[in-house]
């Protein structure tokens, strides 16, 4: 039976778990790097782009310079996805959908 009480609850958690997923992922640091390490990209868990770094070898040759930045940034954003991924596998099994109970 339907209980507007439990589904209330349910609700709840849902949004405190939502917030600290926020919360959660403005803390994390996702970081891919190309060349060899010559490229490195950074973001935060939100997708937002947080540092970049380039060896000053790479300054002179912009077309090599261009291809490890974006072969950087294409693998951080695999990366992002993938932590996104974790992240919502993670928070659906924390959710308890079905209220506790185990009826058979």
């Amino acid at each position: 039976m339907f209980d507007p009480k439990q589904f209330g609850e349910m609700l709840n958690n849902m949004q405190d778990t939502f917030k600290n997923m926020e919360n959660q992922n403005k803390q994390t640091t996702l970081t891919a790097k190309s060349g060899g390490g010559l490229v490195s990209v950074s973001c935060n868990g939100n997708g937002e782009l947080i540092d970049i770094s380039i060896d000053d070898s790479l300054l002179e040759d912009k077309e090599s310079l261009q291809i490890l930045l974006m072969s950087a940034i294409n693998d951080l954003y695999k990366n992002l996805e993938q932590n996104r991924q974790s992240t919502a596998l993670s928070m659906l099994g924390n959710l308890n959908l079905f209220g506790g109970s185990n009826n058979a």
